[in-house]
């Protein structure tokens, strides 16, 4: 989300604004914010984890959506693009013409600098008053991570860090497998602030 809004905007404008835009926004309570472009490692990673489940529920009763797929959490007004989004049983939309997807059962966000506080604070916050939203997918760009958040009993969130090449994440909700190996094929990892990988600081460390 960027950090200056646009003009306040009811929700059916946004709706109409955001059809004839050419660049993609979030709205909320009456703003909107414009999205950046992903840059190659983020879309490497978003694509390859869409591919990933795409081809693991072909013929099963689940749908996964990239990055153009809008939906809408209810209970607070919130419009936005998840990297990835995966649905079970029938999509809920809020319009005829099926724009925006209300019932997620999976929501995957890449992290980046700009949006990764956004992305496991204020956002994740409101994913999890949605009923359908069963597990939040955490996918780093500058080391072989994915940290894996699933709904327990009473509201309660479970956090498992898959962290290694060789180390994959179990989504029970979708019966699914993410390996790190192939989510993170082709990516050439982005450097941290000190303009090094973590993976070759951890490298360093051993030696």
């Amino acid at each position: 989300m960027t950090a200056q809004p646009k003009r306040y905007m009811t929700e059916e404008e946004y709706i109409e604004f955001e059809v004839a835009s050419s660049r993609k926004h979030e709205y909320y309570q009456g703003d909107i914010f414009a999205m950046t472009g992903g840059t190659e490692p983020h879309n490497l990673l978003a694509g390859n984890a869409y591919a990933s489940l795409h081809a693991q529920l072909r013929r099963r009763p689940c749908r996964v959506y990239p990055s153009d797929q809008r939906i809408k959490v209810l209970t607070t007004g919130l419009h936005t693009y998840p990297d990835v989004t995966v649905v079970c049983g029938q999509p809920q939309f809020i319009e005829a013409s099926r724009l925006t997807i209300t019932n997620p059962t999976v929501i995957i966000e890449v992290l980046s600098p700009s949006t990764e506080r956004y992305d496991r604070g204020m956002k994740f916050q409101q994913y999890r008053t949605i009923p359908s939203f069963q597990d939040y997918i955490l996918i780093a760009q500058d080391d072989h991570r994915i940290e894996h958040f699933t709904r327990q009993e009473h509201g309660i969130w479970l956090l498992y860090e898959a962290i290694g090449i060789t180390a994959h994440v179990s989504i029970r909700s979708i019966d699914c497998v993410l390996t790190i190996e192939d989510v993170y094929e082709k990516v050439e990892l982005a450097p941290n602030k000190m303009g090094i990988t973590r993976e070759a600081a951890n490298e360093e460390c051993d030696e």
